[in-house]
């Protein structure tokens, strides 16, 4: 029953965007806060072989849960998604890699990829404009593991926050971004990217000795871009009072010296209490203040800009629960 209503549901707010588009409200600093869901059904077609713990269910109960929970609908604004083009891949990605993948995978799976960028792209052209304040993109397969290899790496094809990154930059010239990744793997192939970067600041919280095996406290970044990766690792069992205390006493001190423009968030729950791939103690009250602190981040640097991209979460009933949280936490308005 809840499958039709997320399918009806959607159908019908996005045929509502689509007949208002010519109207659309710039939010003022005035309004209440709104925050963006991009979320489509190519989202739930599958990937991976049966079994495999990428799959669509770990994101179909928490977008379920977020469509039956109306007092969020009010201020909740469901959003279409669109397709990544060539060329907006390739602000990252080399042609080989994209090449390979097309060759390796079928049309189905490329286009999931693609819709995984292209509702990442979409959030930020709207959080830029001012259309909504912050969001939340419900989509996969997850992104921060994708380098340039020409195939798949930890159920990742592309890059989607990297590219999201340098999509703001190039298209509207962000000078200071702000990736912070809280999965429990390390964002390594986020690391890759803007290791040399000053204009990028990357915070990660993660078990350096769960796949893929990086993000050592002492990679810190190189030449230009020394001082801009930070990477914490906790120990398996760290709870909530753990990432806490990474978040106060590691991030918050070089975000208040870098002073971001644009936040981005690779929000992976599979750092949750009983994920079945990862060996965290976090639950959902966690997860709601760390929401809070970065919200606090982008009011005091960003004027609210944030984007919050789903990554990794491999129990779904636990992924659900917690999404539900991060999302009334992005949600609310602050007095």
């Amino acid at each position: 029953m809840i499958n039709m209503q997320r399918r009806a549901f959607f159908s019908a707010t996005v045929a509502m965007a689509l007949a208002n588009s010519a109207q659309t409200k710039i939010l003022s600093d005035d309004d209440e806060s709104l925050t963006g869901l991009f979320f489509d059904d190519i989202f739930l077609q599958p990937i991976f072989e049966e079994g495999h713990p990428e799959t669509p269910k770990r994101l179909s109960r928490g977008i379920d849960l977020l469509v039956g929970s109306h007092h969020l609908k009010p201020q909740l604004k469901f959003c279409s998604v669109r397709l990544a083009s060539s060329e907006e891949l390739k602000i990252l990605h080399t042609d080989d890699h994209i090449r390979k993948l097309n060759a390796k995978y079928n049309k189905s799976t490329n286009l999931v990829a693609r819709a995984s960028v292209g509702a990442a792209l979409q959030a930020c052209d709207d959080v830029h404009k001012g259309i909504i304040k912050n969001a939340f993109v419900g989509s996969r397969p997850p992104g921060h593991h994708a380098r340039n290899y020409g195939k798949e790496e930890g159920f990742c094809f592309f890059n989607n926050i990297s590219i999201a990154a340098k999509y703001l930059q190039k298209k509207y010239g962000y000078k200071k971004i702000l990736i912070v990744d809280w999965d429990y793997h390390h964002g390594d192939g986020t690391e890759y990217f803007f290791y040399e970067d000053p204009s990028v600041l990357f915070f990660s919280t993660h078990d350096q000795y769960a796949y893929p095996g990086t993000g050592s406290p002492t990679k810190r970044g190189a030449g230009e871009g020394l001082g801009y990766n930070i990477n914490v690792h906790l120990d398996c069992g760290s709870t909530n009072k753990d990432i806490q205390k990474a978040f106060e006493e590691k991030l918050l001190p070089a975000a208040n010296q870098f002073q971001p423009e644009f936040i981005l968030l690779s929000a992976g729950f599979d750092s949750r209490v009983d994920d079945r791939l990862g060996c965290f103690k976090i639950d959902d009250e966690g997860y709601k203040e760390l929401t809070i602190l970065l919200k606090n981040l982008a009011e005091k640097f960003c004027d609210k800009k944030l984007v919050s991209i789903f990554e990794g979460g491999y129990s779904p009933d636990g992924v659900a629960t917690a999404i539900q949280s991060h999302v009334e936490e992005l949600l609310k308005v602050r007095t």
